[in-house]
């Protein structure tokens, strides 16, 4: 891209993630590309040789997550990484960071406000058919059987898009590592708006507890997002 072009799609895609949270919420965003710049001690401790491609990813991340403590108004700290690569976030704050090829977001908030918060950011293309398979219920591939044939591969990559948020938003509650068969997801494609409902207990959520979240497309890409209220979360 020229630099114009990456200020309109740094400009829209940071604002389509904006009106997926409440304001006060806060977010970064970077470029994943170019080098590993920006990195605080003690962030890429315990990488496994990390190739420079995920190594830029990951440096985008915690830049995006920096921005986003800025716009807090909380000194920046280091954002570590757990043995399984979720985000270690500062005392005081949830948060939730994500990336495509060409974006990267991150989005934060005080946790006596939020118990967690999920984001994700996806290319917009057809989820490849094979993954349909095992990403999507029974119920999921019915409900988009009865949508336009040529929309059914994004739309996949929607219901994709909505799991891993999902996933990231339970796990700052739960911290226990899930799959895709653990949520089923429903799509308003009219309000924008998505449940994702739990398919089996995953303490201190029961089997039929949904999570409320927010999608949009704009920007070359596909976005979803959600804040769960410390009030009524459990644990």
């Amino acid at each position: 891209m020229n630099d114009l072009a990456d200020i309109f799609a740094e400009d829209t895609v940071e604002a389509l993630a904006r009106g997926l949270f409440p304001e006060d919420v806060t977010m970064g965003f970077a470029f994943p590309w170019g080098t590993p710049e920006g990195l605080l001690p003690g962030e890429a401790s315990g990488l496994r040789r990390p190739g420079e491609k995920r190594l830029a990813e990951f440096a985008a991340g915690r830049r995006a997550a920096h921005q986003a403590m800025e716009r807090l108004g909380m000194p920046v700290r280091a954002v570590a990484h757990g043995p399984d690569r979720a985000p270690v976030w500062p005392r005081g704050v949830v948060g939730s960071i994500s990336h495509s090829d060409t974006h990267c977001l991150a989005v934060l908030a005080k946790a006596g406000t939020y118990a967690a918060l999920g984001l994700d950011l996806e290319e917009d293309r057809d989820l490849p058919r094979d993954l349909i398979e095992v990403v999507c219920s029974p119920a999921e591939r019915g409900w988009l059987s009865v949508q336009p044939e040529g929309e059914r591969g994004r739309l996949a990559r929607l219901i994709f898009s909505a799991k891993e948020c999902a996933y990231k938003a339970q796990y700052g509650v739960t911290q226990q590592l899930i799959g895709f068969e653990a949520f089923e997801i429903t799509p308003d494609l009219e309000t924008g708006q998505f449940e994702a409902t739990f398919t089996q207990d995953v303490v201190p959520f029961n089997r039929g507890a949904c999570l409320h979240g927010l999608f949009s497309f704009g920007g070359g890409v596909i976005l979803t997002g959600m804040a769960l209220p410390r009030e009524g979360v459990a644990g």
